[in-house]
């Protein structure tokens, strides 16, 4: 409202300096001063009217710069209006002209505009090109405060060509700025393409916290607030908040509403192409008039007439097709918010029925390691205590079921984070023969169980080192190996390596795992790699195994960009293979010294243990007091942050459980960390689908020992931490 008593004042003043001094305002830079007014006021039929009536006067002129300007300014008004097509022509006019005159600042901002244009076209390789030959405008004109604006959209191509490594450096720097008015809207989009990085990385927390840091800094700009509250509930719904997710989704509806309204109150469709159209027919007019020289008035009489005729003709055909257009949308739009609302109601039951499965697998699989623990901890303490030989099968016997039990358990929860995209791909330098050769090393007893051969054949052509997640990788050929060992007897196990393809620092490796063992029937070759399949009972009776490692195998491979196959014949063997792409990896990996526990000193040494279970607290006190250590126990987390606070006992290191009554295991840790930074905390965990390493180290936590504890890991872990 403002505007219009505004512009209500401003009409007498403008009309009487017409009349006063027509001549003198009759020129290029008048009209384009009206065009930032008649823009402040969202008038937009009058800027793209008073655009090219500067135009016009420019081209009358033969004023290059003021032809490069109009230009430059009608692709401005293009791009608000969110026409890119035409604004990509009437900038490339622009910069083309430009670039034939001295350099200047309007330049620079021609070139910005046209990469702004084909970043909203998608083409990131010619937004870059042009933003890259600002920079050097820019630069020559000593004009540093345009260039962090131009880093924020390189940052944004970076992020689109996947250069992560380019794009965090310019958007770090630009959050790292002092808070000021005009850094708002920069800070919002450096932490929104952050939020991006991160969810590419599926680090989802992380993610979430930069959009909610980018939704804080942003001002009232509409159309980068859709696309943060879009991305929040993208990144809510992969961490299974499903509730935040609606709540921004619908956040989202509303806005994409908003702005639609908006930006339908900026000029009509109808308006728009009225303008086009006078726009097209005046430059035939043009080119008429400079020919009417050379035509016979009669001619040209005709000329227009059919021109007008055809005019008609095309402007009654083109509202015809708009108008069944608009019909056909509209009931096409009814159409999709009705399949839209069905689709909705579908996707939520199945993701409540995805979530419902995956919780009661995670709390089967977390309520099971709790016994375990107690059924292999107390196992491993009666082992320790020298017992009897008529004992001693009994306790072998029964350390062998309790690790059968916690390999099947820990199969059914990896299968349960892969399905739910719970679960990190790391990108890490490694030797690639060295990781093989382990893997051999460690099958060589279990290879002459059953007088195996176990061969591996690396091609010499295969780089070094490679960029890759090692631990997923030593998952599948761990899984594939011992399945061969397992199925093979006076045979031969061969883990192949090849090179497929070398381009740049991308390269494709063919593996393959080689067997003459007893095959796999044909007929259950498709379904070998289903959770809980062995191909029958009696190979299940015969060779054990829980029917999960092949599954978990191809949804390895898969998430690292892969397609296991295979090829098998009964009696004679069976061969798996896939390809998998790579990165070539640096020259040399840093091997990390290994500590060996058994040498360091834990006599004498005090632990605090907080645990709720009372046979854990048995079981973890006595094989602490095994190593001569001291143990308190506490069985709460507020007792444990009460006593460090109060400082009225010292201790070397901290057993924290994780799910204790009260606050919780991580609560306790963060307020510890408050005051106290040294003292080293390690987690205890039966853990579970929405818990990893990562999560519980960003409490505060130093390590993680996991339930049930391996004896020799347990030890090595507090050995370790207690440096």
């Amino acid at each position: 409202m403002k505007y219009f008593f505004l512009f209500l004042f401003l009409i007498p003043t403008l009309l009487f300096s017409q009349k006063k001094t027509t001549e003198k305002i009759d020129s290029t830079n008048y009209y384009i001063e009206l065009v930032k007014f008649n823009k402040g006021i969202d008038n937009y039929i009058n800027c793209l009217e008073y655009s090219r009536k500067a135009l016009d006067y420019a081209n009358k002129t033969n004023n290059q710069k003021s032809i490069a300007d109009s230009y430059s300014n009608l692709g401005t008004i293009y791009l608000e209006l969110k026409k890119n097509d035409d604004a990509i022509d009437v900038f490339v006019k622009s910069v083309a002209i430009y670039s034939t005159l001295p350099i200047s600042s309007e330049q620079a901002f021609a070139h910005y505009s046209l990469g702004i244009c084909y970043m909203e076209k998608n083409n990131f390789t010619r937004a870059e090109t042009n933003f890259n030959t600002a920079g050097i405008i820019y630069a020559k004109l000593k004009i540093p405060s345009a260039i962090e604006m131009l880093n924020l959209q390189k940052s944004i191509v970076y992020v689109e060509k996947k250069r992560i490594d380019l794009a965090m450096p310019l958007l770090e720097d630009i959050i790292n700025k002092p808070d000021k008015l005009d850094a708002y809207k920069l800070k919002s989009e450096a932490f929104y393409q952050i939020g991006k990085i991160e969810i590419g990385r599926k680090r989802y927390n992380l993610a979430i916290n930069y959009l909610l840091r980018a939704l804080a800094a942003n001002k009232n700009n509409l159309e980068q607030k859709s696309n943060i509250v879009l991305s929040l509930s993208k990144v809510n719904e992969k961490a299974m908040y499903i509730e935040k997710a609606h709540d921004f989704l619908k956040q989202y509806v509303k806005l994409k509403d908003s702005i639609t309204l908006i930006n339908n109150q900026k000029i009509g469709v109808e308006d728009y192409a009225s303008f086009k159209n006078s726009e097209q027919l005046r430059s035939i007019e043009q080119t008429d008039k400079e020919n009417q020289s050379q035509q016979k008035a009669n001619n040209f009489a005709k000329l227009i007439s059919i021109l007008a005729i055809a005019l008609i003709s095309i402007l009654s055909l083109l509202s015809l097709s708009l108008y069944k257009n608009n019909i056909l949308r509209t009931e096409s739009n009814t159409l999709l918010k009705d399949k839209n609302k069905e689709l909705q109601v579908a996707k939520e039951k199945a993701e409540k029925a995805t979530k419902a499965r995956s919780e009661f697998l995670s709390t089967v699989s977390h309520e099971l390691r709790t016994p375990l623990n107690a059924i292999n901890g107390i196992t491993h303490l009666l082992l320790e205590e020298k017992p009897k030989e008529s004992q001693l099968n009994y306790l072998n016997s029964l350390k062998f079921s309790g690790n059968y039990l916690l390999t099947f358990i820990n199969d059914i929860l990896e299968i349960n984070r892969i399905e739910s995209e719970n679960i990190p791909i790391e990108e890490i330098n490694c030797n690639l023969r060295n990781q093989l050769s382990n893997i051999q090393i460690s099958f060589k007893e279990i290879a002459q169980e059953n007088n195996n051969a176990f061969i591996l054949d690396i091609d010499s052509a295969i780089p070094e080192n490679i960029i890759c997640d090692p631990t997923k990788l030593s998952q599948i050929f761990i899984n594939l190996v011992n399945n061969s060992l397992k199925f093979t007897k006076n045979g031969h196990v061969k883990l192949i390596a090849k090179l497929v393809t070398i381009e740049d620092n991308k390269i494709q490796i063919l593996f393959k795992i080689t067997d003459d063992g007893i095959g796999i029937p044909e007929d259950k070759q498709a379904e070998i790699f289903d959770s809980f399949s062995q191909g029958s009972i009696e190979i299940n009776r015969k060779y054990g195994g829980t029917g999960l490692g092949l599954a978990i195998v191809k949804k390895l491979i898969e998430l690292l960009g892969g397609n296991i196959q295979l090829n098998s014949k009964v009696g004679l063997g069976t061969t798996f293979y896939f390809t998998l792409p790579f990165e070539v990896g640096y020259d040399e990996i840093v091997v990390k010294k290994e500590e060996f526990f058994e040498n360091i000193d834990t006599q004498n040494k005090k632990i605090l243990l907080v645990e709720d279970n009372k046979i854990n607290q048995m079981i973890t006190k006595k094989m602490l007091e095994n190593r001569g250590m001291y143990c308190k126990i506490l069985d709460n987390g507020e007792d444990c942050v009460t006593i460090l606070k109060q400082n009225k006992e010292q201790f070397d290191l901290i057993l924290m459980d994780v799910h204790l009554p009260g606050i919780n295991g991580t609560i306790a840790t963060q307020q510890i960390r408050d005051f106290n930074n040294q003292i080293p905390i390690i987690a205890l965990t039966a853990i579970s689908l929405n818990e990893n390493r990562e999560m519980l180290l960003s409490y505060g936590m130093t390590d993680v020992l996991t339930k049930p504890f391996e004896p020799e890991n347990f030890y090595k872990i507090i050995a370790e931490n207690l440096l």
